[in-house]
């Protein structure tokens, strides 16, 4: 059973370095903590009332449970979420101000579904129709701001479509900026993990906090956000709901508890208390029996190699996604990994050539590994100094 969970946990970039004599060429160790009693048994994961669900580690990628994760789903308003990724990474930009004020227009207004209660002719602040989009999951407040931002909401579907693209949703596309059922728009459970990540961890910290904020004001009108588990999950604090009745009752979920941060989707729920519930399943086994670490930081020295007919006779060698790994809980302590190197290495070299492999195993098995990169240039030697480590490769290679 351990080796299902490890083989679905892992994806690119989730690695953990603790170190045994694995390499081919003598490297130096990498330290390691000390390993614990072994671990508790993991039960099955739970089975939701839902069309399609996923959960993942959001700081590794790590994939803890999936049901249907990449079927093509009407997301409903969790297509907001990219509208208010596409905001917030604008004002980013310095393309637009969050006191820049818009104009709503009468298709705007005209909006049906549920809304922010903009009125037609009114100038709006982007920061308050970004608030009216993720609080209020307001169409009107949508449609408002793609047409700010893009000209025309057709022209702000094809920003979706390329911020999509660029983000790896290869399940997913949008005609509208609203979630709108319409021929053509569809996501995926795997594709709005992705986009939540990249709002966890792109999105301006003041722009998120938005998510988890339980009611917003606007026109004399209060509206609660419409995720329950904000009120039922301390650790809570965003993201997006969605409902039609094509699509069922959705939510993307994400809370936080101490270092380790889950990111849930269930899709194609029964209610708005259905929807709740299966979350908090999903949360509650995640957190109980995973745990998530980091090791080291991108870019991050973790040994150093020796520079053959180079500038320096020394490059540093690390990770390009540095050293992350979800497991079940007394498992991380277990893992050891060896460092391989290519022998020899001659300059020039160029930050980010890849030197090396590193292997991270669970007893026999290798449950993952990564390339070793050069965190350094290396310019080549002087021709005197390239001719004399020829000489010395040369009795290297006939004593090695």
């Amino acid at each position: 059973m351990l080796k299902n969970l490890i083989s679905t946990v892992l994806l690119s970039g989730a690695t953990l370095l603790s170190v045994t004599a694995l390499a081919q060429t003598p490297t130096p160790n990498v330290p390691v903590p000390d390993a614990q009693s072994a671990a508790p048994i993991v039960p099955a994961a739970p089975e939701l009332a839902a069309s399609s669900y996923l959960l993942i580690d959001a700081s590794s990628g790590a994939v803890l449970v999936e049901h249907n994760a990449d079927e093509a789903l009407p997301p409903a308003s969790l297509t907001k979420m990219m509208t208010s990724y596409i905001a917030s990474q604008e004002i980013k930009r310095g393309q637009i101000g969050e006191d820049d004020l818009v104009l709503v227009s009468e298709k705007a207004w005209r909006m049906g579904g549920s809304k922010m209660f903009i009125k037609v002719g009114n100038q709006v602040s982007v920061i308050d129709l970004l608030r009216g989009i993720i609080i209020q999951s307001g169409n009107d407040a949508s449609i408002a701001l793609a047409e700010h931002i893009a000209g025309s909401e057709d022209a702000f579907a094809d920003m979706m479509n390329g911020q999509a693209k660029r983000l790896g949703m290869t399940n997913s596309h949008f005609v509208n900026a609203t979630g709108w059922p319409a021929e053509g728009h569809y996501s995926s459970a795997r594709d709005l993990a992705i986009l939540a990540r990249a709002i966890i961890d792109d999105d301006p910290e003041e722009h998120y906090k938005i998510y988890g904020e339980k009611e917003f004001v606007w026109n004399e009108i209060r509206q609660p956000n419409r995720n329950l588990m904000l009120w039922r999950d301390s650790t809570v604090d965003g993201l997006k709901t969605g409902h039609t009745e094509e699509a069922g009752y959705c939510l993307v979920a994400s809370a936080k508890r101490e270092d380790m941060r889950l990111i849930s989707v269930v899709m194609g729920t029964s209610s708005e208390q259905a929807r709740a519930a299966e979350t908090q399943k999903l949360l509650t086994w995640g957190f109980r029996f995973f745990e998530t670490k980091s090791f080291y930081q991108p870019g991050q020295v973790i040994s150093t190699a020796r520079v053959w007919k180079g500038a320096q006779d020394k490059v540093d060698l690390g990770l390009q996604n540095g050293l992350q790994m979800t497991l079940p809980k007394g498992q991380l302590d277990k893992l050891e990994a060896g460092i391989t190197l290519q022998t020899p290495i001659q300059a020039p070299i160029k930050a980010g050539d890849v030197l090396g492999q590193v292997e991270v195993k669970l007893g026999e098995e290798v449950v993952h590994s990564a390339p070793l990169v050069a965190l350094s240039d290396v310019e080549q030697a002087g021709i005197f100094g390239r001719l004399w480590d020829s000489i010395r490769l040369f009795f290297y290679g006939l004593f090695n």
